[in-house]
């Protein structure tokens, strides 16, 4: 059998097995700032999680950030450093089970903490940490909508003192849930299907922006050409995101509400193809350029109930996301 055809058959199996149900938890995958402060006034044992992160070409540094203003309690998780390393040099690849667990460890979380994480964006970072949570079975987690920005501006207190160092904890090594993730080899081989003409192809939803998904913008990783992996659909991150500006003039970010993200699907795919995700029926692919903005994208459909939604990325040393299909072709 041709390995492209592998690939789909490899995606029916999926599809028989099921999804083990990302969207349908106990814990939101989204919180409101006041919502967060109201569990961290509760007994429930909370983990705050600075997840900031900048494209390579930002002049900012999220743990100088970090270290200067940040939510009190909180500890700063560098996706960067919690990351399998890789041939090419790429960043924020998945962990390893054990080095999620002695990051875990490290940072004060236990398997029992409720991980509340942010960005300085407001939505940026912080959902591709929360995929890593949830793909390691840590589902009580969740993202502040709004991150710091909001918070701040809703008036609730931050720390500038420099940070306590943490209490270890003992996390042990998780299970990964590996239908959470698609490799390179997946992911080319279901380029070579047009999701058009048959359910069982994978839908690829490309998070970067539209110029960089043609190959009329540059990408931010110098040596890189643009353009977009075969087969795929252009869905800009920041489609799912409402721009909000605080009473300091601070611009910041926000997801949208369910009811909104699916009108950006419907735009995009058309009706009948969101009806089909949202069922269970297509099998869905988060994209972009490290697999960092993929993780908004992921987190929408998340919020709309999609039944089977998977980010490209690979595990242990391999790859992810359009970056490498362009770097292993170079």
């Amino acid at each position: 059998m041709p390995f492209a055809h592998r690939a789909l058959a490899r995606s029916v199996m999926g599809m028989r097995r099921g999804s083990r149900g990302f969207g349908t938890r106990t814990t939101p995958l989204v919180l409101s700032p006041q919502e967060v402060n109201g569990l961290a006034h509760s007994r429930v044992p909370v983990a705050f999680l600075d997840a900031s992160w900048f494209m390579p070409n930002a002049p900012r540094n999220g743990r100088q950030e970090f270290l200067s203003r940040r939510i009190p309690g909180a500890q700063f998780l560098d996706l960067d450093e919690v990351a399998s390393p890789h041939e090419l040099g790429l960043k924020h690849m998945m962990p390893s089970n054990e080095l999620f667990a002695k990051a875990c460890g490290e940072l004060g979380v236990s398997p029992s903490s409720h991980v509340v994480l942010y960005d300085t964006h407001g939505v940026f970072s912080s959902p591709r940490a929360l995929f890593m949570f949830r793909s390691f079975g840590h589902e009580k987690s969740s993202i502040v909508n709004g991150g710091l920005p909001r918070w701040v501006d809703e008036g609730l207190p931050v720390d500038t003192e420099p940070p306590a160092k943490p209490q270890s904890t003992n996390y042990p090594p998780p299970t990964f849930h590996s239908e959470a993730i698609r490799s390179y080899d997946d992911v080319v081989a279901n380029s070579a299907f047009d999701p058009k003409t048959n359910i069982k192809v994978e839908l690829v939803l490309d998070a970067r922006s539209r110029g960089r998904y043609l190959g009329t913008d540059p990408e931010p990783r110098p040596g890189l050409s643009s353009g977009h992996i075969p087969n795929s659909t252009s869905l800009a991150f920041n489609l799912f995101l409402q721009k909000n500006v605080s009473s300091e003039g601070t611009e910041y970010t926000t997801i949208l509400p369910p009811a909104e993200i699916r009108r950006v699907l419907e735009d995009t795919i058309g009706r009948e193809e969101l009806e089909d995700i949202v069922n269970g029926q297509r099998s869905v692919v988060t994209s972009c350029g490290s697999g960092m903005t993929a993780g908004v994208l992921w987190l929408g459909l998340q919020l709309i109930g999609a039944k089977r939604v998977a980010l490209y990325d690979e595990v242990c040393g391999v790859c992810s996301s359009y970056t490498y299909v362009v770097s292993r072709k170079v």
